[in-house]
């Protein structure tokens, strides 16, 4: 995730004794901000013509340029603008000549160049490009700069090439050829994560003119493999490498990414928001992609899990699909929204995995217990992003269809695993005895977050809405084994209409 030290030759972030005491200092917004050295960012080329071939698919009109050399001391790197691009207004593309609901960027440059950088995941030759930008996120390809802020290290794991490659499984009933379609037509594709992509890289070149230390994350179902065409974005802004204190360090930082949100970058973004919970975050919504966004600072759990997830919904092919129907029908039937006391996505993503993970012949293993040196707490963020390629696909004797387990995923949790006195642990693969915490105390559902420990669910905090969830579980699986039929639970037209 972070730059690699020994190909950059010094840390991501400068030691200790030379950051600076006053780094939080509130900075002015209503003066232009200096502009990073030569050395700290590049900036990206790219004219209005360009963007919308990239956004649109169409490749032939963008032309290929070579990277231009240019040393730092013994190294090369690529290319850079002498002039940085601001992230300005954008307009909708007609339907004509944009696939379904893809929409444009406006971006101004004195050059007309492009810099196309290779994506990570192999692609159809047609479909093989990037971003071009100064700031590459882990979904793509980087040259390593020295001295580079914001310039992640490649990921080249070929374990997880693109969904429309991935091979699927063979659906032999209804119900399996039902939870396989709804998951083809809503998983989130290749153009919905370039969107979010094209944000993240233009805000964290904004954002970078304050904290020039800093880097933007996306993360979550974005980039975890478990994302729907209709998933907001979670970003998560890394300020420096020790833990910031959520209630005061990082909800200032907040406040001055929302005033910046809010003056310099009104036009392309709306309604930037200061949530002041646990973990603050600053919501907004992309004006171009339509997107809604999470930002946090230094909630670097979440940057840790997106990878464990990740290798959970690849290394077996049945683990998506099963995970964006059970998402899809949670929405629907409205448990699945935390501020309004019910649970979270990341919460239903564990569920399945848990459920999984306890069948009397497991579809997962515990990859923490069984790779503990590839997903370890305290491994240098620089490094995480490196675990997903070193995993191996799991091979497992259930053969169960999609149906099956769907319908047992519903019964599981409606008649066999004890909400009282157990949590749910994918960290250890099976319930575990809860706590005696406060953490876990009085609480109705206890999910154990693999890395921290904390309880995902704690929103599930009134007796009526856990048992209007019981219910849920209970009724959608008396209906499923009956009916066999998704429609029963989940109307299929108007859950692929939303996406």
């Amino acid at each position: 995730m972070f730059p690699n030290s020994s190909n950059l030759g010094r840390p991501p972030f400068p030691p200790k004794h030379q950051q600076r005491c006053n780094f939080f200092n509130k900075l002015p917004l209503n003066i232009p901000p200096t502009h990073l050295s030569h050395q700290q960012s590049i900036y990206a080329e790219i004219n209005f013509q360009n963007a919308v071939a990239l956004l649109s698919g169409n490749l032939a009109t963008v032309p290929a340029v070579a990277l231009q050399p240019m040393t730092y001391g013994n190294v090369s790197s690529g290319h850079r603008s002498d002039a940085s691009t601001s992230f300005r207004g954008r307009k909708r593309l007609s339907e004509q000549s944009v696939p379904h609901d893809v929409k444009r960027q406006r971006f101004h440059s004195q050059r007309p160049e492009t810099i196309v950088v290779n994506q990570t995941v192999p692609l159809p030759e047609e479909c093989r490009y990037s971003f071009p930008g100064s700031v590459q996120s882990p979904v793509l390809y980087a040259c390593h700069l020295p001295d580079l802020i914001g310039c992640t290290p490649p990921l080249r794991d070929i374990l997880f090439p693109d969904h429309t490659e991935t091979t699927l499984p063979v659906a032999k009933d209804k119900l399996s050829q039902q939870v396989l379609d709804l998951f083809q037509v809503c998983q989130q594709q290749t153009c919905d994560l370039n969107r979010k992509e094209l944000c993240r890289t233009e805000l964290q070149r904004e954002i970078q003119r304050i904290f020039p230390q800093s880097r933007l994350f996306l993360v979550g179902s974005s980039l975890n493999g478990f994302g729907t065409r209709s998933s907001d974005g979670d970003l998560c802004l890394v300020v420096k490498e020790e833990p910031v204190n959520q209630k005061t360090e990082a909800r200032h930082i907040l406040s001055l990414v929302q005033k910046l949100f809010s003056t310099k970058l009104s036009s392309y973004i709306d309604r930037p928001q200061l949530i002041r919970a646990k973990v603050p975050i600053v919501k907004f919504r992309d004006k171009v992609s339509c997107v809604e966004f999470d930002l946090n600072v230094n909630n670097v759990v979440g940057i840790r899990n997106t990878f464990l997830l990740r290798t959970y919904a690849h290394i077996e092919n049945r683990v998506r699909p099963l995970v964006l129907v059970v998402k899809k029908w949670a929405s629907f039937r409205d448990i699945n929204d935390a501020s309004r006391g019910t649970l979270n996505s990341y919460s239903l993503v564990l569920m399945v995995l848990h459920y999984l993970q306890t069948l009397p012949e497991p579809i997962l293993p515990s990859l923490q217990k069984n790779y503990p040196e590839s997903f370890d707490p305290a491994m240098q963020l620089h490094l995480v992003h490196r675990a997903p390629r070193t995993i191996p696909p799991y091979h497992s004797k259930n053969g169960s269809s999609l149906g099956d387990l769907l319908i047992g995923f519903f019964k599981y949790y409606a008649t066999e695993f004890d909400w009282s006195h157990q949590m749910i642990s994918v960290r250890e693969a099976r319930a575990i005895p809860r706590p005696d915490g406060t953490e876990w105390r009085n609480k109705f559902i206890c999910v154990e977050e693999p890395f921290d420990g904390t309880n995902t669910a704690r929103a599930v905090h009134e007796k009526q809405k856990f048992d209007i969830i019981k219910g849920e579980f209970l009724k959608s699986w008396q209906i499923l084994q009956d009916k066999k039929d998704l429609n029963c639970i989940l109307p299929l037209r108007p859950t692929i209409q939303k996406r």
